[in-house]
């Protein structure tokens, strides 16, 4: 059975339970509230929840508030500039993954992906099923769906990106990513996961920088902007980060509105609140342990 098979089953009703948190959170709804809601006993529901996000529903939810994300840009001041300049970024800092960049040539990318072989599958994973789309030179793509009904679509939104390559369906060649993606025990700077970017030069540029965020942190489209040279860019920073093909791996979750509120998230908010929270647990969890 694929490892994360129970995880993809668990965030069906996680994400149920997220979405009812959140409408509630003014009333603080208590665990034995939010257990009815889900059809499940308190306990049960304590324990999938914790199994799941590494945290109690209590803590997961305090990451999912105004305040807290307002702290994650306040924590991640001059982040950018500071992981720059000391070389924190990537493969030197703990609690994240480590990632080699390649990107392809502009005329690759005009070309619409003409002559380029891309692998693609569906695989179970913490947050639903995850679509890969894997070349020769890395992981080029990674959305979700939600549930079977979704797949197709999610298909045709990844391939329309490269409307001329040509695509085979091969789950086993992303299962590995999918696999070292999702499990922080195989986060290595021994064996960074390849990625290939291709978009355009700007695209390439904004995406370049997202792995500088570190986790439990956050910046804002203008953050990113700053760090190119642009400071007029905000905007198009915002709609570089929206066209970000490799989620997850590429932090495009960590990019927050000025005021801390979400902003949008190619893959659904409900998705974007899951990963935020599961991050958050995972740097809690870290660091209590160090």
């Amino acid at each position: 059975m694929n490892q994360f098979q129970d995880s993809a089953r668990d965030y069906a009703r996680i994400s149920r339970a997220i979405a009812y948190l959140v409408e509630r959170r003014k009333d603080q709804p208590s665990l034995n509230e939010v257990a009815r809601h889900m059809g499940l006993s308190p306990s049960h529901f304590q324990r999938l929840f914790t199994r799941w996000a590494g945290v109690s529903p209590k803590v997961f939810v305090q990451s999912l508030t105004i305040e807290y994300a307002r702290g994650m840009l306040q924590r991640a001041e001059n982040v950018l500039e500071t992981s720059l300049q000391s070389g924190l970024s990537g493969p030197s800092r703990l609690h994240d993954l480590f990632l080699s960049l390649e990107a392809m040539t502009p005329g690759e990318y005009r070309a619409g992906g003409a002559g380029l072989e891309i692998s693609y599958g569906f695989h179970p994973s913490p947050f639903g099923l995850a679509l890969t789309m894997v070349t020769a030179h890395g992981l080029a793509g990674l959305g979700f769906a939600d549930g079977k009904a979704d797949q197709e679509q999610v298909l045709a939104d990844m391939c329309a990106r490269w409307p001329n390559a040509h695509y085979r369906h091969e789950p086993d060649r992303g299962a590995a990513y999918v696999r070292r993606l999702f499990d922080p025990a195989q986060w290595s700077a021994d064996s960074p996961i390849k990625l290939v970017l291709i978009g355009g030069d700007f695209d390439v540029s904004v995406w370049s920088v997202l792995p500088d965020i570190p986790p439990g942190c956050a910046v804002t489209y203008s953050d990113i902007a700053i760090r190119l040279g642009r400071p007029g860019a905000a905007r198009a920073v915002g709609s570089a980060v929206g066209r970000n093909p490799i989620s997850f791996a590429l932090p495009c979750h960590r990019v927050l509105r000025k005021d801390g509120a979400l902003g949008g998230y190619h893959w659904g908010l409900g998705r974007k609140r899951a990963l935020i929270g599961w991050e958050s647990g995972l740097v809690r969890k870290d660091s209590q342990l160090a």
